[in-house]
């Protein structure tokens, strides 16, 4: 995609004069490719107030650096080739000894370009639209595999191997299989158990597609479903659809959390929902803003976001269901398409 890397810096220089800072050295690997397309694992940018900007980096990405739209320079250490009196520096990223030893004059700050890259444009969306669709696709391609006898790691694997197969750059995370009791487990780690018939599977898992996240969660039933099954599945279902409708720009990230939240709470399960309704996606796949309890601030246009409440019952199972979406002033886009009726495989 053609991203305008300049007007991403013109942007984020804006926000600095309110901070009372001349500068924000940025030295968040994911922050550093939003900025200036470099993808590396030793990077720093310093955008400055007035606009202008230099990259460093070393000599294994600087030729690459050199191909893009800002001013490099080659260093190792590239915190103190661009640390300057009077920068900002993000403090969620630079270590205490770091920040010692480039000395004082450095202002630490709270996120700022986190806060700009939460709404996303035409083209972040599009490639998070891909990233949704391959994720839909590979849960229609194996699902017919989702059989009494498979191994939950077995059950991971095969969608990894099938996101890859569809074009995705990798898994956008460790992918969950949960099943049976370990769907009790909010982020089980797959293991050898076998599916058996009766269980709850919760599966939980997403495709990162040039760079940019998919998150989904499905709960299947090996078999017709129990009583209690077919309760908290319901229930799930009504929370989700609630918190979805609940997701629009400007609406407060708490009250969002509580439109699913209390549809939980109001059938006594409350105490089992132990985690936010949801979070942002995009270059990282927990990223702001956050759907929770205790969050503040509002939603803005074009921020996606996922809405994922779950009811987990110790030693017996739970149910999980989650979309990926995108805020709009009509309404929210779904991204995430795979049907939430409860699939009886």
């Amino acid at each position: 995609m053609s991203v305008d890397y300049v007007a991403r810096r013109a942007r984020l220089a804006g926000l600095l004069p309110a901070r009372e800072v001349s500068a924000l050295l940025v030295t968040s690997p994911v922050n550093v490719r939003y900025l200036t397309g470099l993808v590396s694992s030793n990077a720093a940018v310093l955008v400055r107030a007035d606009g202008t900007a230099l990259l460093a980096t070393d000599n294994r990405y600087i030729e690459v650096a050199r191909t893009l739209d800002v001013p490099s320079v080659e260093a190792y250490d590239v915190e103190s080739a661009l640390a300057e009196p009077g920068a900002g520096i993000e403090a969620a990223w630079m270590s205490v000894a770091t920040y010692r030893r480039l000395g004082a004059g450095l202002v630490p700050l709270e996120p700022v370009v986190e806060l700009l890259r939460a709404v996303k444009d035409d083209g972040e969306l599009e490639l998070l639209r891909t990233a949704c669709e391959i994720t839909d696709q590979a849960f229609a391609d194996i699902s017919g595999k989702i059989v009494p006898g498979i191994t939950e790691r077995d059950l991971a694997r095969l969608l990894d191997n099938r996101m890859t197969e569809l074009g995705a750059d990798k898994p956008a995370f460790d992918t969950i299989v949960a099943a049976g009791e370990n769907g009790a487990i909010p982020h089980h780690a797959p293991s050898g158990r076998e599916l058996r018939p009766g269980d709850l599977v919760t599966i939980d898992f997403g495709a990162r597609y040039q760079g940019y996240h998919a998150d989904m969660t499905r709960t299947v039933c090996l078999g017709p479903p129990s009583d209690w099954q077919r309760e908290i599945y319901d229930l799930v279902a009504e929370a989700q659809r609630a918190g979805r409708h609940a997701l629009v720009p400007g609406a407060g990230a708490r009250e969002v959390d509580a439109a699913a939240r209390t549809v939980i709470e109001e059938a006594g399960y409350g105490s089992r929902f132990r985690h936010g309704l949801g979070h942002g996606v995009g270059l990282e796949i927990h990223e702001e803003p956050f759907l929770g309890p205790s969050r503040t601030g509002r939603l803005e246009d074009r921020v996606p976001i996922t809405v994922e409440p779950g009811v987990y019952l110790p030693g017996r199972g739970g149910v999980r269901i989650e979309d990926t979406l995108v805020t709009r002033e009509g309404g929210p886009e779904l991204f995430t398409k795979t049907t939430k009726e409860l699939l009886v495989l």
